[in-house]
């Protein structure tokens, strides 16, 4: 089943880890390519054909209607409505606190002013996925965060269930978080819509949300276009455990992203043999209780592995150099040693901390950089829905005193027009 790897194996499996996360998307940029021209040039008429012909519902009008939303209301389960009122409510809490504001200054002495402007993007595009794989949380964890940014206008699309229908835990997702307008589109052709706008769907400037394949290579396309968030590849958590650590609870935590899909990542770093081992046996077990089990299987045979090291400090050096979505930290000391991981999405301590808590409730976002890119990149936030801008203003006594200066390196770069603007005012 799982691997166990140790020594000069290490290094390979790493590099094994890192080319599974290298998409060939050559396959997928033709049919991308056609779709998004089609809903460029034919705009409603074409989202509507793409959506008969992927999802298999005719639609008259693709844009939610406030009674659709209202029946939501009506029909959702009533415990899990306030499970929603209440993540949202945690969500809020958390990205509240990121709030930047601007800020401007006088060097001391100076008759300049520097300062920065924080204003929101004026319309973002949230894609949420459809089908099965229709998450509400997603929709909490994309929208919060742009309203409390002040974004103006909030465009949901996700694709429709048979009969048109959208999941009444997404619509009252959705109304709850704040989002102005939903429609029933997906896949390409719902990216293609938010980036240059239909009849019915707005063109947004910025597009956030998980997708599948043909998602993510028409969010590559369309970059440039309008903004983008990331584009995620396949989920995945690594585990840094000690021999006090619970077996069942680590073999648990793997197997809940092993469930997403095959190409998931499940890893357990660790100094225990005989920890190892227990986990390998409660995988086994909890394995066959559930739904998934293939899907489990064929991603932890795949891509899962326990890593066996020396001690402590070579656990976070591994787990910096993986640079997870996920990290756990099941540890007896894991407040002493959180510090040092420099590389993760996000950071579960302690035992009762697993990774569901971040998915769906804690408040920070689930949206998290894979595949390494946590080296360079972070957790969807508010700062996602915000720009900046730089604000200068020299009066003529201190723009006189510099000109020299600005001169000098104009011409040393060759611009002799930037040189004449500043050599003509006198």
């Amino acid at each position: 089943m799982i691997r166990t790897i140790s020594g000069q194996n290490r290094k390979k499996f790493l590099k094994e880890l890192q080319q599974r996360n290298a998409t060939n998307y050559n396959e997928v940029y033709s049919a991308v390519d056609k779709i998004i021209e089609d809903v460029i040039e034919n705009k409603d008429e074409a989202v509507k054909r793409y959506t008969r012909k992927f999802d298999k519902v005719n639609l008259d009008n693709l844009e939610v209607t406030s009674e659709e939303i209202e029946e939501a209301f009506k029909t959702i389960d009533k415990d899990l409505l306030q499970t929603i009122k209440k993540s949202k409510e945690n969500i809020f809490a958390f990205h509240e606190k990121q709030i930047r504001s601007g800020f401007k200054f006088k060097p001391e002495g100076k008759d300049i002013i520097l300062g920065q402007l924080i204003n929101p993007i004026e319309k973002v595009g949230i894609y949420v996925p459809g089908g099965k794989a229709s998450y509400p949380s997603t929709v909490l964890m994309n929208a919060v965060p742009a309203k409390i940014a002040g974004v103006k206008e909030i465009i949901m699309i996700t694709p429709p269930q048979k009969g048109g229908k959208i999941k009444d835990s997404i619509l009252v997702a959705a109304s709850i978080a704040g989002v102005d307008k939903i429609f029933k589109v997906g896949g390409a052709q719902g990216i293609a819509a938010l980036a240059y706008g239909t009849e019915s769907i707005p063109k947004v400037y910025k597009i956030t949300g998980p997708g599948n394949i043909y998602v993510a290579a028409a969010k590559r396309r369309v970059s440039g276009i309008v903004g983008i968030d990331m584009i995620a590849g396949p989920s995945e958590i690594l585990i840094i455990a000690d021999e006090h650590a619970n077996p069942a609870y680590i073999a648990a935590d793997m197997i809940s992203q092993a469930e997403h899909d095959e190409m998931a990542a499940s890893i357990l770093i660790t100094e225990s043999q005989t920890l190892g081992n227990k986990v390998i046996e409660e995988l086994n077990i909890q394995m066959n209780a559930l739904e998934r089990k293939e899907i489990i299987e064929k991603s932890l045979n795949g891509h899962g592995a326990i890593i066996m090291a020396d001690n402590m400090s070579e656990c976070i050096d591994l787990a910096n150099e993986i640079a997870p979505e996920h990290l756990e930290l099941l540890t007896i000391n894991c407040f002493d040693i959180y510090q040092d991981i420099k590389n993760a999405g996000a950071i579960f301590l302690g035992e009762y901390s697993p990774e569901p808590v971040g998915d769906y409730f804690a408040g920070p976002n689930h949206t998290l950089p894979t595949s390494s890119t946590a080296k360079f990149s972070s957790a969807l936030s508010v700062d996602d829905f915000i720009k900046k801008t730089s604000l200068i203003y020299y009066s003529k006594e201190s723009f006189i005193e510099n000109r020299e200066h600005i001169m000098r390196f104009a011409e040393n770069e060759g611009l002799t027009g930037h040189a004449n603007a500043v050599r003509i005012r006198k």
